[in-house]
């Protein structure tokens, strides 16, 4: 005689609306997801916050500003612009700040461009001590510099020129922007220049007609640092320009803060005019800006 055995079933579990779904899949909760952008919005507000509170003493009063400088302005006061523009001659030092911004950023995308290819593509005979050098030379501080090069400046008549002010700049950054574009060239494919070779175009050609299209955004991005780090320099500028009528934007600043120590609210207005170009282009830029770094390669890990 044969017994029938009751088949075991596993009792299934109730589904918890916290943890499970109506399908009984385990739901997952966006606590990564909210970490980050928790964390992006306070990043966000410590990088905005000062720019945001300068500009605000800016419109102020120096009375306002005394009795209360963290909140906002009762009586926008935009005269402080003008005043600030027209007593710290702003105008000669933003102009001196285009001029070698420019230079410096032009200069910079040519020779480390050049470098950048001869270092990816050709065979160069030293080229890994030459990599060598130019880590060693983005790692040592500027300032061992500044008295060798004052004096070969002075000597060489480019002392108090803002043409010999970019050729130094050219020298800081070019390491730097070196790197980069070589890290972003190695990330482009070589059938379009093996192609272009195999009809005849030498490695100018190549490198103007196919190489530099291909690379334009970390051209891009190698004048954008440069033009910045150019832009916000001050140690090189306050010592090699002299003149008042070649000063950039950060020595005429400089000077205007200290001859207006007391007058809190016109120094506000123009550090914010100091920082309002700079912040304009970036903002602007900043999508390609980003692509070019991390089509580089060192968008950091």
């Amino acid at each position: 005689m044969s017994i029938a055995v009751p088949s075991r079933t596993p009792a299934r579990k109730a589904p918890n609306d916290r943890t499970a779904s109506a399908d009984g899949r385990r739901r997952r909760f966006p606590v990564g997801r909210t970490t980050v952008y928790v964390v992006l919005t306070a990043l966000a507000i410590f990088s905005l916050g000062p720019i945001v509170l300068f500009f605000f003493n800016s419109l102020k009063t120096n009375s306002e500003y005394a009795a209360d400088s963290l909140g906002l302005p009762t009586s926008w006061t935009w005269s402080n612009f003008t005043t600030a523009w027209t007593q710290a001659n702003m105008g000669a030092g933003l102009w001196n700040s285009a001029v070698i911004v420019i230079g410096t950023a032009a200069i910079t995308c040519v020779v480390a461009g050049l470098a950048a290819y001869a270092l990816a593509r050709l065979n160069v005979h030293g080229a890994s001590g030459f990599m060598t050098y130019l880590l060693v030379a983005t790692s040592l501080p500027s300032q061992m510099f500044l008295v060798p090069l004052f004096y070969m400046w002075a000597k060489a008549g480019l002392y108090d020129s803002r043409f010999g002010l970019v050729l130094i700049y050219c020298g800081l950054f070019s390491p730097f922007a070196t790197l980069l574009l070589r890290s972003f060239m190695l990330g482009l494919p070589r059938e379009m220049e093996e192609a272009a070779r195999v009809d005849g175009a030498g490695e100018l050609r190549v490198f103007l007609r196919i190489v530099v299209p291909n690379m334009l955004p970390g051209i891009l991005t190698v004048a954008l640092t440069t033009g910045l780090a150019a832009y916000n320099e001050f140690l090189f500028a306050v010592t090699m320009i002299q003149s008042d009528s070649k000063m950039p934007l950060s020595t005429t600043f400089f000077s205007f803060q200290q001859g207006f120590t007391q007058n809190f609210t016109l120094i506000s207005a123009a550090g914010f005019i100091m920082i309002a170009p700079m912040l304009i282009l970036f903002l602007a830029l900043q999508r390609r800006f980003i692509n070019g770094l991390a089509n580089s390669g060192m968008g950091g890990v």
